[in-house]
């Protein structure tokens, strides 16, 4: 059986990847410092890598599938097949400048633009038709302006960083968040694409059980059937989950909803009629 070779990236991704991992069935274990963790499917291979080189490393073909920011398969031109968008490590590239600049005056200049994201930046400085050197930066992207660059064009979660450091942001690039993408090969590889399908498989009935809870409940008979016959529909996936009581005194029946749902839904299922509810998590939901 062909092993697939996984990259996963260090640093504030791999948290989120492992636990995926775990959650989907495979926990993974890694020595202190080793680049090599262990996942627990022996059809698995893994290495760390920093997620810049996640993508340019797969369309090269040494590795099958992995995790990545879609801001670094953007930067890095990488031909790669993106299979699914996890979610995690949500941010934004953005371009922030001293928030004291006029910004009608920077226009005129030819500015100098401190980033990571070279070629992000470069395409969206010429589609502006700005005049524009770039410095390219190494981490800790803020503290080049105002002596040292006049923008800055980097990510971020929640701007804070930015405004903590004297920057307003006057543009948004880009959006991203962490996708499980292959390479051209593994995916024209039978055997492979048929493991990374799985893999997707799984990796979206958790996140789907991430999201949702499973409500149970009583009603009595004549409250239930008189929902069932009119307009008020209780939620579920598909329909809800309907067995007897004993003694026929009513029904007892579950509902899988979404958790942004619930703060809503409990009152309003009291006053249909129901009792006895139960909230209970979900570890995997596969439709």
């Amino acid at each position: 059986m062909k092993k697939l070779r996984v990259l996963i990236p260090k640093g504030r991704i791999f948290g989120n990847i492992e636990a995926l991992f775990a959650d989907a069935g495979f926990p993974v274990s890694l020595a202190d410092r080793t680049y090599r963790p262990v996942i627990a499917a022996h059809w698995l291979d893994a290495k760390i890598m920093k997620p810049q080189n996640v993508g340019e490393l797969l369309e090269l073909g040494s590795h099958d599938v992995g995790f990545t920011g879609i801001d670094w398969i953007r930067e890095s031109g990488a031909d790669v097949e993106e299979i699914l968008d996890l979610g995690f490590d949500r941010v934004s590239i953005v371009a922030a400048v001293p928030a004291e600049t006029d910004e009608a005056e920077l226009r005129k200049k030819n500015i100098v633009v401190a980033t990571e994201y070279v070629n992000l930046a470069g395409a969206w400085l010429r589609e502006q038709g700005r005049e524009y050197r770039i410095l390219r930066t190494y981490g800790a992207t803020e503290v080049f302006p105002p002596d040292d660059a006049d923008m800055i064009i980097d990510n971020t979660s929640s701007g804070q960083t930015l405004k903590d450091n004297g920057l307003k942001i006057v543009a948004t690039i880009l959006e991203s968040s962490t996708r499980f993408v292959a390479s051209r090969g593994a995916m024209a590889d039978g055997e492979k694409r048929s493991r990374i399908e799985e893999l997707a498989m799984l990796f979206k009935a958790v996140l789907e059980g991430r999201s949702r809870v499973m409500l149970e409940m009583n009603f009595p008979r004549d409250r239930f059937d008189a929902i069932a016959s009119s307009r008020e529909k209780l939620p579920a996936m598909r329909s809800p989950t309907v067995a007897p009581l004993h003694g026929e005194s009513g029904y007892a029946v579950k509902i899988a909803v979404k958790k942004s749902e619930v703060p809503d839904l409990i009152p309003r299922l009291k006053k249909l009629g129901a009792s006895d509810i139960v909230e209970y998590g979900l570890r995997k939901v596969v439709p």
